[in-house]
């Protein structure tokens, strides 16, 4: 077996990390992006780091690469983005069974790892990980965040009964193998209370974190459009049940007579067509929509544009600190959120002055949020200040030294 040095310790002492996500690039998710600038990160202090990630894609039940620095073992599995619900469970529930299958015929199948380090979404690894933990005596780390099945049955995508205990399920099976459960607010803590009574258990709160990023252009040019010249309030993520951006089209439909305001909308989601749908309907002509572009250009884009916005339906009870926010504040632009009752992210936004949070339903108060925050008079200021919160609370710097941390505490 390939041996391993002990996590205990100094520091800068190397350790076997596997790090096991259902997402990685080339893919273009947000939680995709964090993994990655979380294992780079992992390599630039010392330790020696695997990442360990399904794909759909492959002729082979294994492919070993090299991306960027990070040792990438792709494993075969079924499909579970962009699919129907009953294709995407199935593929879900089978990514442990399949990814473990395809660990085993990899030159990794003897690694004894010191740390597991997983990133959910998805509820479908605790399986995978429990094992690499018998096989290795390893300690673990679960980066939790999204707290599922509870978020759907607040959407009302999901009732409680017989499909919720099976989701359940996988929840707590998860739970049980990690020694510390990292939640990205502390309104989540409450959630996991008991869970942490146990003893050899350890809950915090790890803040989402983002690698500092250039601007290399991007495809879209917003002064080659329709909205040259206007203020900009742009959106770029996933655009489903979850984000409640029917909103932000009755916003524009609103502010449809303010010339100098602009919605710039990029991604790709469930809803997407029928909110070009909507917004056609309403013959909007100061909303313009974008296909998904590469992470690597989200820099380019924000570049080009005034204000981010976040946009979290009302109807969660789950808090979190949405991966765009930082990607904002990274690039020093006040935020427009709409966001759930009790979350975290409206006090921050208050307390730190880099935009404006509403929580409601209420039209015209989001427009009213929507307004001062794009007429704000201190918006240099409020770069400035954006640029200082990234720095302090979301580098991938400081998430990795306290994952490391945590672990070295046992």
């Amino acid at each position: 077996m390939t041996t391993s040095t002990a996590l205990s310790g100094p520091s800068e002492v190397f350790v076997r990390i596997a790090l096991v996500a259902d997402s990685y690039p080339p893919l273009r998710t947000s939680g995709a992006v964090q993994l990655r600038d979380l294992s780079q990160e992992f390599k630039r202090q010392g330790h020696d780091v695997s990442v360990l990630v399904p794909s759909s894609d492959l002729q082979t039940s294994w492919a070993l690469e090299d991306l960027d620095g990070v040792q990438v073992l792709r494993v075969a599995a079924l499909p579970t983005k962009d699919i129907g619900y009953v294709r995407r469970t199935l593929g879900e529930v089978m990514l442990s069974t399949m990814m473990l299958r395809g660990l085993r015929r990899s030159p990794l199948a003897n690694v004894v790892w010191d740390a597991v380090v997983w990133y959910s979404p998805t509820i479908f690894l605790g399986q995978l990980v429990g094992a690499l933990k018998r096989q290795s005596g390893a300690r673990s780390y679960l980066i939790l965040r999204d707290v599922f099945p509870e978020w759907a049955v607040d959407m009302g995508l999901l009732k409680k009964g017989l499909i919720y205990s099976f989701f359940k399920f996988f929840e707590r099976l998860q739970y049980s193998v990690a020694d510390v459960i990292g939640v990205q607010s502390s309104s989540n803590l409450g959630y996991l209370a008991e869970w942490a009574q146990h003893p050899g258990r350890r809950l915090e709160v790890l803040q989402n974190w983002l690698a500092p990023a250039s601007d290399v252009g991007c495809s879209i040019s917003v002064n080659d459009g329709p909205l040259a010249g206007r203020r900009i309030v742009a959106y770029a993520g996933n655009m489903g049940v979850a984000q409640g951006m029917d909103m932000v089209v009755s916003l524009a439909s609103r502010l449809k007579h303010r010339k100098d305001i602009g919605f710039v909308l990029v991604g790709r989601g469930s809803d997407v067509a029928r909110l070009k749908a909507l917004a056609a309907e309403q013959a909007l002509d100061n909303v313009a929509f974008h296909d998904e572009i590469d992470p690597k250009e989200i820099p380019g884009l924000l570049a080009q544009v005034h204000v981010g916005l976040v946009m979290l339906d009302p109807r969660h009870k789950t808090h979190n600190v949405p991966g765009k926010f930082i990607t904002y504040m990274q690039a020093g632009l006040p935020v427009l959120a709409r966001i759930n009752e009790g979350n975290d992210l409206a006090k921050l936004i208050s307390e730190e002055r880099v935009g404006q949070a509403y929580v409601g339903s209420s039209l015209d108060d989001f427009c009213s949020a929507a307004v001062a925050v794009c007429d704000a008079q201190d918006k240099d200021e409020m770069a400035v200040r954006a640029r200082a919160l990234s720095d302090r609370l979301y580098s991938s710097k400081a998430a990795v030294q306290q994952i490391a941390a945590a672990l070295r505490a046992f």
